[in-house]
């Protein structure tokens, strides 16, 4: 049976070696959340955006132990009341989150596997249906 994937590295293939080394760094294979964060301009600040992005960085380097993905967003089409904040698989989304929120859900959702209840702006797992 042939497990190989798109972007596996044929020998001499310069750029699928590129490739699957990028995912073997960002630990794919371990994660088990991603959250995506909306850095503004649209919801909040740039700067507050970008503070709040660098405390997620700095709880999941501190917490997560590469069971979690991070993706930084310029919008996640809300537009007020940010940053933003959506973690999946639960689809859990979190709005004004600061850096010190950011912490917190990172540390108990994130990580914990329960979502900060008293934050939690909407709720909308992605089935993953066609």
């Amino acid at each position: 049976m042939d497990t190989t994937q798109p972007g596996d590295a044929a020998p001499g293939d310069a750029l699928a070696t590129e490739i699957a080394a990028g995912f073997a760094n960002m630990r794919l294979t371990e994660a088990r959340r991603h959250v995506f964060l909306c850095t503004g301009p649209e919801c909040c600040a740039r700067e507050a955006g970008l503070a709040t992005w660098a405390a997620l960085k700095a709880a999941c380097a501190a917490e997560a132990g590469g069971t979690a993905l991070r993706t930084k967003a310029d919008c996640l089409r809300v537009c007020a009341g940010g940053s933003w904040v959506v973690v999946y698989p639960e689809g859990v989304w979190y709005g004004g989150v600061t850096p010190e929120r950011m912490a917190r859900i990172v540390r108990e959702h994130v990580v914990g596997g329960v979502p900060v209840a008293e934050w939690v702006a909407r709720t909308r797992p992605l089935s993953g249906a066609a």
